[in-house]
């Protein structure tokens, strides 16, 4: 049977797949990758896309329920409303479960190793809402704010999203015009009086929130330059303050922080005098983190591309004499032999995962390496790569730091 979009069917929902999806494979027709679904389902779905080796679906009337199902807590997680949350059909203890079977699928397909995996919950969101500091709000035409439907550029209008920090929620974003700008990010700091609005485009509006520690910034191309009030957050993690610049990057969940460096630290356990190189350091949570461990008898090197998130890893790092940052792009510097060797290494690549200039790099003399990934397909791509290379995937830790949603935050430990 040939599928067109619109056309409903009703059909057997079967395993997880990468993206929030779950598969159903019909006898007589293509393989259907169907959302608002869990896995054992019995549902009616309409089909939303078509091509030659798949469809996709989305849940239209569940005529057979998993246990595992619930009422989303929010009104746009539905078909057709708002794309940023996936599994909130689902409860929490079954959500992890889910991409833990996706991590695992993945690893098995793309890096040929079959291993249990168990996603870990996080403190700081008990019940998966209100845990998202960082917001991007499109704007339409008419001014108004919402979030992007799934795989597609239309707006959905919002007045309010669940999983945003209660600081962001205070701004309320969706309440003001934004006429003449493409987008609103908001973003808050550990101090939930603390918090910066982003424009891109030209400032017309007075932003909503607490006044007293809110900024107003704008942005031209990659450049961050205020409006009104500091260029920065303070975030706390590993029992310290870390400056971060407003726009940079900072993990969004309340508890991912301190969760990653305590397992970065552990698959590395460094010793007085190692030397030790933070790839994509961002601003160098975990180079400030490792430093204190090699003492200034050893050598810690952060790279980063992005000019605010350097400035913030110096400052971040300005304790310790024997840590460094370098600004550049990670695969350039690496080419060009500009990163001296480490005994230890650690990656926080962004979703598209490790540069190949990373894995020869790993070949001149490491030992130790943590990879911290937001991709599970990515992730074990590379692991794949890195086995080929005489590598063994010794450890992995998976965290749901992005709950409602497929994502999810793993941390790999790779040893020679």
């Amino acid at each position: 049977m040939s599928l067109q979009v619109g056309q409903e069917v009703e059909v057997t929902v079967g395993e997880p797949a990468h993206g929030g999806w779950c598969v159903a494979r019909p006898d007589d027709a293509p393989v259907i990758f169907v959302r608002h679904a869990l896995p054992g389902e019995v549902v009616r779905v309409v089909v939303t896309e078509v091509t030659s080796r798949l469809a996709r679906a989305d849940t239209i009337d569940v005529l057979k329920a998993s246990p595992d199902r619930v009422t989303p807590p929010c009104r746009y997680a539905v078909p057709g409303g708002c794309g940023g949350c996936d599994w909130q059909h689902a409860t929490l203890p079954a959500q992890r479960a889910l991409k833990a079977a996706v991590v695992a699928q993945q690893l098995r397909r793309l890096a040929g190793i079959d291993r249990e995996v168990t996603v870990e919950e996080l403190a700081g969101a008990p019940d998966g809402l209100g845990w998202r500091s960082r917001m991007r709000f499109a704007v339409t035409k008419d001014g108004t704010a919402g979030l992007r439907a799934h795989r597609s550029h239309e707006v959905v209008a919002v007045d309010d999203c669940l999983i945003a920090s209660p600081a962001i929620r205070e701004l309320d974003i969706p309440a003001h015009d934004w006429t003449g700008l493409s987008a609103v990010e908001a973003e808050a700091g550990a101090d939930a009086a603390q918090t910066a609005v982003i424009l891109d485009g030209k400032l017309r509006h007075e932003v909503g929130g607490p006044a007293a520690r809110r900024s107003v910034l704008k942005r031209k191309g990659r450049t961050v330059t205020p409006v009104r009030g500091r260029p920065y957050l303070t975030q706390r993690a590993a029992g310290r303050e870390w400056r971060v610049s407003a726009g940079a990057f900072w993990q969004v969940h309340p508890g991912a922080a301190d969760a990653l460096c305590a397992a970065v630290t552990a698959i590395l356990a460094p010793e007085p005098g190692d030397t030790v190189t933070d790839l994509y350091c961002g601003a160098g949570l975990f180079a400030g983190v490792l430093a204190p461990l090699t003492g200034p008898d050893g050598a810690v090197t952060g790279v980063e591309s992005d000019p605010a998130a350097v400035a913030d890893a110096r400052r971040n790092l300005r304790s310790y004499d024997w840590a460094r940052v370098r600004r550049g792009d990670v695969a350039a510097l690496l080419r060009e032999q500009r990163v001296r060797p480490s005994r230890l290494v650690v990656a926080d690549p962004p979703r598209t995962g490790l540069a190949r200039e990373v894995i020869d790099y790993l070949d001149t003399g490491a030992e130790r390496f943590a990879y911290v990934s937001c991709d599970p397909a990515t992730l074990a791509r590379d692991i794949r790569l890195l086995v080929d290379r005489g590598w063994s995937l010794a450890g992995l830790r998976a965290f749901d730091a992005f709950p409602m949603t497929h994502h999810v935050e793993c941390v790999a430990a790779l040893t020679r």
